[in-house]
């Protein structure tokens, strides 16, 4: 393989020709670069900028699974794309009955445009793999969590109260049976749909084993969908927060578009712009190269 046509060219190539505005980034002056700098890759894709340095000068030429999809979620990758930059990183691509973490770029690009409302997508398997900043702000950053616990169902149904969960402080669902009771069957579906995904498979069995509830819900062998909620999230700055839950799911992947939104009018609308005023809390510990998401 030239060097011209290898992992560190072909990064470089896919950053130049996006553009901060396609990313969520602000354009900001005296740019010299049509396309992202080093710097604004890196903190989407949750990486140093020293690693992509190396990365594209060739210094790096194996990143693992977990950093090669967060390039491509970050360069906005098409499915074709992101199998190349896994071959370039001598990496199988995802297998097609794996559940995918990719995001397309027309997914990115709608969730991207649903202004102040709190978005996060997650995988099949209700693995959360991108929020954006009013989902963090919101809720609190996914970030400060292990990546292992940014997982919807293990915090409907936790196994130990080890660690921090997915969300920051206390979201209270105001018909939490129901809730739990299509998470479950939402993650059966799943399983006739990825039915050799590993991780899926550890995430059935770590939770029947661990969670006598989600044991009873999982025998009764329901199928359906987890589409809409209404929850109170107790906001540590601004109070309690009521919010309007709405789940779409996008295509084969099965992505999650997760969408909460305040009644229009109310003060928990303003209360929810409050919270994006005060920002994101930083996360209470350090978090590695590949543990961060986009936050925009």
């Amino acid at each position: 393989m030239t060097q011209a046509a290898g992992l560190g060219a072909t990064i470089r190539a896919w950053r130049d020709r996006l553009s901060p505005a396609t990313t969520g980034l602000p354009a900001g002056r005296g740019r010299r670069a049509a396309g992202l700098r080093r710097e604004e890759l890196a903190e989407l894709a949750g990486v140093s900028v020293d690693y992509i340095v190396r990365l594209e000068q060739g210094r790096a030429t194996t990143p693992s699974a977990q950093v090669t999809a967060a390039l491509a979620r970050a360069l906005q990758l098409t499915t074709a794309e992101r199998d190349h930059l896994f071959r370039l990183a001598h990496l199988a691509p995802p297998a097609a009955d794996q559940i995918s973490d990719h995001i397309p770029p027309g997914v990115q690009r709608v969730v991207g445009r649903l202004g102040d409302a709190a978005v996060a997508v997650f995988a099949a398997d209700w693995q959360v793999i991108w929020w954006n900043r009013s989902w963090a702000a919101l809720l609190g950053d996914p970030s400060a969590s292990p990546p292992g616990l940014r997982n919807f169902a293990r915090d409907t149904f936790p196994v130990t109260s080890d660690g921090p969960a997915m969300s920051r402080w206390p979201v209270i669902s105001l018909d939490a049976d129901a809730t739990s009771a299509a998470v479950v069957s939402d993650l059966r579906r799943a399983t006739g749909r990825f039915p050799h995904d590993r991780r899926l498979a550890k995430l059935i069995r770590d939770l029947t084993e661990g969670n006598d509830r989600f044991a009873e819900l999982w025998a009764a062998g329901t199928v359906a969908a987890h589409r809409e909620d209404r929850k109170i999230v107790k906001h540590p700055s601004v109070g309690a927060v009521t919010v309007d839950c709405d789940v779409l799911t996008d295509g084969d992947a099965e992505l999650k578009i997760v969408i909460l939104t305040p009644a229009p009018g109310t003060r928990d609308e303003a209360s929810m712009r409050l919270a994006a005023v005060a920002g994101v809390a930083s996360p209470s510990e350090p978090v590695g190269e590949a543990a961060r998401h986009d936050l925009r």
